[in-house]
């Protein structure tokens, strides 16, 4: 289910990569700063999850839902601010990641339309977080599916035959999320005693919602930073860096749905005083995490040739693609087990540890290494080593964690 919601600028990576490098390219900044501005609602879905598990494993299932009314007015008044922040920024953030020029120029006019659909992504995300959380896993997935099919049959009807070129996949991207997040709030409603706002509530939910938005920030350092160096290395280097990190942030959402099953899971069995049942389901999901990681490393490194060609027919960008290639393929495996933990030790509120390891791994070890392949001309490989060696912390640290026994704490 995770990885419906990428699967909106993974189909404009496809849809736009035909139109040439310089869209691509801008496709590229625009949607980092797409994930910058999401982090403020991270927490309205993981933490969300977390909190309403824990009240559903202790047999609270009308509070559980209490949290996703609360989660869903946080994000619509979130996502309102995002929108008023974005417009009033979107020329200068996206000249600072660009570099100034056409790319930087086209990335703006898509980011302007595309960042209205704000409200609605922080809708579908807190929806996201109650319906796990009190196990309900069919209906999120039947909506955000949908909101994606409109997306992949308006995207490519609004580029091409309706001549808005990278624009119209903004637009088609705007429709579906707004539809997505009325849809998740029919179905609050439905399930909901009362649509009352609770400040309380709310504000337990921002002071979990803190570590998390800190953990996202970090994340967003280092990817942009990213995007900034690939940029600036050219327009080659920042369209094949787009279809690279659309393919990781699909499959890593891919691989996260393994943990999602765990953040409810562990959550209900903290909830309900099961220490043992948690420390199970954390070592379990981290295995089918490695498995599947390993079996999408086979997948993609058998279609090095043939995945790239389905999103560009440029030379130079199929070039700079096949050059990041075996670092994306080579850190899958330890990816999946990343993901897993992190779904653990979300599910049991361990937000603070998860904070401090991603501020070390993406800050302190991706970013500079990010520089340092500008500085050094080391090209973009060595922007997705860096994005490699980012994995790898994260890996030996929520192993050592998931060791020990401080995050098994039971109980609502």
């Amino acid at each position: 289910m995770l990885a419906a919601e990428p699967l909106y600028l993974l189909v404009d990576t496809a849809v736009v990569g035909h139109l040439g490098a310089v869209p691509l390219g801008a496709l590229g900044i625009g949607a980092a700063l797409m994930a910058l501005l999401t982090i403020v609602g991270t927490f309205v879905e993981y933490g969300t999850t977390a909190r309403a598990a824990r009240w559903f494993g202790a047999g609270r299932e009308d509070v559980a839902i209490g949290e996703g009314v609360q989660a869903s007015w946080l994000a619509l008044g979130i996502g309102v601010a995002v929108v008023a922040a974005g417009e009033a920024l979107a020329g200068p953030l996206t000249d600072l990641l660009g570099g100034g020029g056409a790319v930087s120029h086209a990335a703006e006019s898509w980011f302007r339309i595309a960042v209205l659909g704000m409200p609605g992504v922080l809708l579908v995300l807190a929806g996201n977080g109650w319906m796990r959380g009190v196990q309900k896993t069919r209906d999120p997935v039947r909506i955000v599916l949908a909101a994606n099919a409109l997306s992949a049959v308006a995207s490519p009807l609004l580029v091409y035959p309706g001549g808005l070129g990278l624009e119209g996949s903004a637009i088609a991207n705007v429709v579906a999320q707004v539809v997505g997040g009325v849809l998740f709030l029919r179905a609050l409603r439905r399930a909901a005693g009362s649509l009352r706002a609770d400040g309380a509530i709310m504000r337990a939910q921002l002071v979990m919602g803190r570590d998390l938005i800190v953990r996202a920030a970090a994340f967003q350092v280092a990817f942009l930073s990213a995007a900034a160096v690939a940029a600036r290395m050219g327009s080659a280097q920042i369209a094949a860096h787009q279809i690279g990190l659309q393919l990781w942030e699909f499959t890593a959402l891919l691989l996260d749905s393994v943990a999602i099953a765990a953040q409810s899971l562990v959550g209900a069995a903290l909830g309900g005083s099961d220490a043992d049942g948690a420390r199970r389901v954390a070592w379990q999901v981290a295995r089918w995490g490695g498995w599947f990681g390993a079996a999408f490393a086979g997948l993609y490194g058998a279609g090095w040739w043939l995945v790239p060609r389905a999103f560009t027919t440029s030379p130079a960008v199929l070039h700079q693609a096949h050059l990041l290639w075996p670092w994306f393929v080579a850190m899958l495996p330890a990816a999946g087990v990343v993901f897993a933990l992190d779904g653990v030790l979300i599910g049991a509120g361990d937000v603070a540890f998860l904070r401090t390891l991603t501020v070390i791994a993406a800050v302190l070890v991706f970013a500079p290494l990010n520089v340092a392949a500008l500085h050094w001309h080391w090209g973009i490989g060595g922007v997705w080593a860096g994005l490699t060696a980012f994995i790898l912390v994260r890996l030996a640290g929520m192993l050592a964690r998931a060791r020990g026994t401080r995050w098994v704490v039971v109980g609502v």
